[in-house]
């Protein structure tokens, strides 16, 4: 079931953007913090990555639904890359629910938590897609061979 060529290119746009923003708010966040007046403040720069890193959530989650529709429910009975795509389906499940408790989670402690969980499973996830699309890639060449 490959996606179309303009679909391909959004996914990789949209997935780009959610993890190159997401590693600049890490980034800036942990790395970039500036001195102020009293103790290391946050860089000025951190809340736009945010706030970019949730634009593109928000079109993940679109994008995941019309993969859903178009890609994995036509994929599944097939039996093709089924491990790869439904490592990358938890892997984005599990963004999902993560970036939702970020929001909603009571205590600092457990904002905390969440948060770790979320970028180190938000970091890895380009391998996740790198092994749906390699075991793809290698599919179509033992076929045109």
């Amino acid at each position: 079931m490959r996606l179309s060529t303009s679909r391909h290119r959004l996914v990789y746009l949209i997935a780009t953007g959610t993890w190159l923003s997401g590693m600049l708010w890490l980034l800036f966040h942990h790395f970039l913090m500036r001195n102020g007046e009293f103790g290391l403040t946050p860089n000025p720069l951190e809340p736009w990555w945010l706030r970019l890193h949730a634009a593109f959530a928000f079109a993940a989650i679109w994008l995941f639904g019309l993969l859903w529709g178009v890609h994995i429910t036509r994929g599944w009975p097939r039996r093709r890359h089924r491990n790869s795509g439904a490592l990358l389906v938890a892997c984005f499940i599990w963004l999902i629910v993560t970036g939702y408790l970020l929001y909603y989670a009571g205590s600092d402690h457990t904002r905390g938590v969440v948060s770790q969980l979320h970028w180190i499973f938000g970091a890895l996830t380009p391998l996740a897609l790198l092994a749906h699309r390699v075991g793809s890639y290698r599919r179509r060449r033992r076929l045109h061979h």
